[in-house]
This record gives structure tokens, sequence and C-alpha cells, in this order.
């Protein structure tokens, strides 16, 4: 996942037509909180692609605070930096045949965790280039022109790992092999322990029917460089999973598609409108209906004035839009919550990454369910909060 602010704007082009109205303002929208859980403070990735490190970070701080361990501010550049040296040596031992940017998959994380431990943000800022905001896009193009340099080598030196991880001291800053926190010492392994998290408590979910169910399954992604399993389940239950999740107290990372035009970040809201029903609309508006062209049509849906109805989701639509690259990992959030429009529709409250402004909610939006079934690569749940009989047909404990 390596969206930065990427979303496509639609606008009402015919005014006083039948259907909505034409004002482009979110106020249209009113939520009822169903459930919110609790989060820590939105932050913001800016110009890079970590949205996986923000959303699996934020994930796993939520999940510090249900465990009653308290607010942690976690650092999402350690685990860039782990990542980008994991993916490095990767991409060199394949002859730099997979992908390779700043973009990764929500379980890099656990690996890291596992690997190399954590620290806090105080530890790793991770800002060593005279910036106050992240900005990757200088130390991504040196870093990967420096292991294209390699793979076109006929024999490998051994310092090239030495100045892979020269680059990303520069930028990032040393290695926090030791760091003090709260007045006591520690190193990355040592503070990840003292956290109670166990990686292996979380798993991934996916629904593609071009695998089989309740089975592993590779995520045929670019980002997932580490080539990650998810599980696989039907829709109706990964639906189920996310459900639970948040209705018994355990928030949802969140991989997804943005560039989709049912995504606006301006207006807040993540939707699938259900096609327009015409047999109702006669005369002159009729008319007017039908000498719209379809992208007229298309921005009668997508004004993102006021609630709609949602389309229904099947497996097939999900799979066709999968297999067709009309669904792409683009981008990676946090599921916090669920709410409710004036229709009585479903929505998902998510936390983003890029900040409180540019949106009407602080930093969050509201992901309509239609969205979230169809439009989702992955997410990431504590395996405790996977409904039991599903659970059971996964094997896991």
């Amino acid at each position: 996942m390596k969206m930065f602010k990427k979303h496509v704007l639609f606008v009402l082009i015919l005014a006083g037509t039948m259907v909505m109205a034409s004002a482009q303002d979110s106020t249209g929208y009113h939520f009822t909180t169903i459930k919110s859980l609790k989060a820590t403070p939105v932050k913001n990735q800016y110009k890079t692609g970590t949205c996986w490190s923000f959303s699996s970070i934020s994930f796993l701080e939520s999940e510090l605070i249900r465990k009653g361990a308290g607010e942690y501010n976690l650092s999402e550049m350690f685990v860039v930096r782990n990542a980008y040296e994991k993916k490095a040596d990767k991409y060199v031992r394949m002859h730099g045949t997979i992908s390779f940017s700043g973009g990764g998959a929500l379980n890099d994380l656990l690996d890291v965790w596992k690997n190399s431990g954590i620290v806090p943000e105080s530890a790793y800022p991770g800002l060593n280039y005279g910036t106050t905001m992240h900005n990757h896009g200088e130390m991504d193009g040196v870093l990967k022109a420096y292991v294209d340099v390699l793979v076109k080598r006929d024999k490998l030196t051994t310092a090239w790992k030495n100045g892979f991880d020269g680059i990303l001291d520069a930028y990032l800053g040393k290695y926090p092999a030791n760091f003090t926190y709260k007045g006591k010492e520690y190193t990355p392994e040592s503070f990840a322990a003292s956290l109670d998290i166990n990686p292996d408590d979380y798993v991934l979910i996916s629904s593609y029917s071009n695998h089989p169910f309740y089975n592993k399954f590779i995520i045929e992604v670019p980002d997932n460089w580490s080539w990650g399993e998810a599980w696989n389940v039907p829709i109706d239950e990964m639906g189920e999973i996310i459900d639970n999740s948040i209705n018994n107290g355990y928030t949802v990372a969140w991989a997804a598609d943005v560039s989709d035009r049912g995504f606006s970040w301006k207006n807040g809201v993540a939707i699938v409108p259900a096609e327009q029903q015409t047999e109702d609309i006669t005369g002159t508006e009729r008319e007017k209906w039908d000498k719209l062209s379809k992208r007229e049509k298309l921005a009668q849906l997508y004004n993102f004035s006021s609630p709609i109805k949602q389309k229904t989701i099947t497996q097939e639509m999900r799979q066709e839009a999968f297999n067709d690259y009309e669904t792409t990992d683009d981008h990676g959030m946090h599921i916090t919550g669920i709410a409710n429009d004036q229709l009585g529709q479903e929505y998902y409250l998510v936390k983003n990454s890029w900040g409180t402004t540019g949106s009407p909610y602080n930093g969050y939006l509201y992901a309509s369910k239609a969205f979230v079934l169809y439009k989702t690569t992955s997410i990431m749940v504590n395996k405790n909060a996977i409904p039991k009989d599903i659970a059971k047909k996964l094997g896991i404990n």
C-alpha cells in the first residue's frame, strides 16, 4: 500500500434533476454512532508510502489500550527502516524481480515486532533530513537506485548492506540499539517484550474466490513484497469478522482501494451507490435522464451531497473488481467503530493517517459497509475477535 492523497472528485453535472440535491455538502450526511473504540491521536504520513506502518501501528496502539496497558506513541519509522532492510535483501536475492518501494503490507509490522522489536516514537522519530514532516521522495529514490545497481552486477561485494544501512542512517537516523524511555534503559527487543503483545495473536483475513476458502493464501498485490499470507473466507464471513471485532472491543486494521470513485476524503465518506432505478422516472425528468452521458449519470450518483442507497456486494462482484485491476491495494487505515446514516445504512468509522485537515471528521472518515466489502484487500484482527464458528473452520485456536 503506497497511496498518498490520491482520490477522484466528482461534481454534479446537471443541477435540479430528479434524484439528489445539487450541493456538494458533507453536512448532508448525519451519522449516529453505534460503537466507538479508543484510538491514539491521528498522525500524518505526509509524503510517504508508509500508510501500512501508520495503520498497523495505530491498530496495535489500540490493542494496548484495550489490554489496559495505557496509551503509547510507537515509532512508525522504526518499522519502516527494518522492513526496508529486509525488502532490500529479498529484492537483491530475487534479482530485482519483486516490488521495491516505500509501500508494504499490514503483516510487515508483525514481522518486524517478532524479529526486531519496537521502540517509542521518542526513540526513533525518523526525521533526520531537515523537515518536520515525513517526506520520503528523495530517500525512496536513492534506495531504489542503489539496489538497482546491485542487481545488475555479476557479483556482489560484502559491503552492500553497510552501504544500504548508511543511506537509512542518513535519512531516518542511526538505528536505536539502546534507548531510554521514562527513565529506564531498553533495547527494541526488551521494549517490545515489556508491552506484552504477541504477534502470533494477530492474523490477516481476505476474501477472494480464486483461492480455496478456509485456507491461507499469499495476497497477490505488488506491495506484499514479503509474500505474507491471509486466511481466505467468504465475503459475508469477512463482514462478520469485522462486525464481531468492533462489537467486542477489538479494532481492525484495514487495507483497501481508495482510488475508487466512491472514496472521497474531501467529503469524509466512502460509498458504493446502488445503480439508479429509472422505472419510476417519467415525463420530462425521464427525458433528461435518458439524455445524460454515462459520465453525467455517474456524477449524479457520486455527488456526495447526502446518503444514497448502497449497492449489495456479492462475492462475484468483489472478485471481478480484483481480477480486472479495478480494485488495487492503495492504502492502509484503521477501523475503530460502527455508525449508521440517516437511512439506517451501516458505515465503519475509519481512522486515517493524512492528518486532521482536508476532511470534515478530524482525520476520520465513514466507509459504508458496501464499500468495505467491495474494496478491502485484507484486514488484520486479533484472532480472539473472530467468531468461534469461523475460527473453527480456519483451525484457529
